[in-house]
């Protein structure tokens, strides 16, 4: 089940405010150039800023997200986009050039759901077609600026962050807002921190070769961006 901070409608009208200018995309799209991708699979797309970027270029674009109140605010940005409300196991057939997975998406598996999600990915790509995400490193510890972070106010609304627990793979963490009306709202999340190896090796287990693994321009030596393609 999704998050609050993605699943309820209030918070899903002010995630893009409060998720900031995404220097991350630059990256994704320039990935998309590089292999020639005609058609894309942005995969846990949310309000669908890398989808609106992609279909703007002219590409066949596809967004996928189990949160159908960000998947509604994605919508009413472009009808040009795919909007499938659901995840990467339960996608109708499809063979794209190349799937996306950004920001903390990968992360939100902490189970077998990682490796089912691998599957659906691998089945919905064309033999060849290429899969690329990021994951933040484990050993810089991002958890520990999250926890420095402090309250703020945009759109009227106060957002408050609270480190709830570390117990690796696992961070858990908590997201509090608080509108003029006086009602508040939380959203707990928790991500899986895997290793650069165990990632590695989950790929190759459901049939891809790593391509590349590169920096992430926008947190320089914090994440890793995987390219991967499609090999059996």
């Amino acid at each position: 089940m999704p998050d609050a901070i993605f699943a309820d409608p209030r918070l899903a009208k002010i995630y893009d405010a409060f998720d900031g200018p995404r220097l991350d995309l630059e990256l994704y799209l320039g990935i998309a150039a590089e292999v020639e991708a005609r058609s894309v699979l942005d995969i846990g797309c949310g309000t669908g800023r890398l989808a609106v970027l992609l279909a703007s270029s002219g590409r066949t674009v596809v967004g996928v997200d189990p949160a159908l109140a960000s998947l509604e605010i994605a919508r009413a940005k472009e009808s040009r986009v795919t909007w499938i409300h659901g995840d990467a196991t339960t996608l109708p057939p499809m063979s794209v050039d190349l799937a996306t997975m950004t920001g903390n998406v990968a992360q939100v598996f902490l189970g077998d759901d990682w490796e089912a999600t691998l599957r659906g990915v691998h089945g919905a790509l064309r033999p060849g077609g290429h899969f690329a995400f990021e994951t933040r490193r484990p050993e810089e510890r991002a958890w520990e600026d999250w926890a420095r972070v402090k309250p703020r106010v945009l759109v009227g609304v106060r957002e408050e962050f609270d480190l709830l627990d570390v117990s690796m793979p696992f961070v858990s963490f908590r997201h509090t807002y608080g509108f003029p009306d006086g009602s508040v709202i939380t959203s707990d999340s928790t991500l899986r921190f895997r290793s650069r190896a165990e990632v590695t090796h989950s790929l190759v287990r459901c049939g891809f070769e790593v391509v590349d693994v590169r920096d992430a321009p926008d947190r320089p030596g914090r994440e890793h961006v995987f390219l991967a393609r499609k090999v059996s």
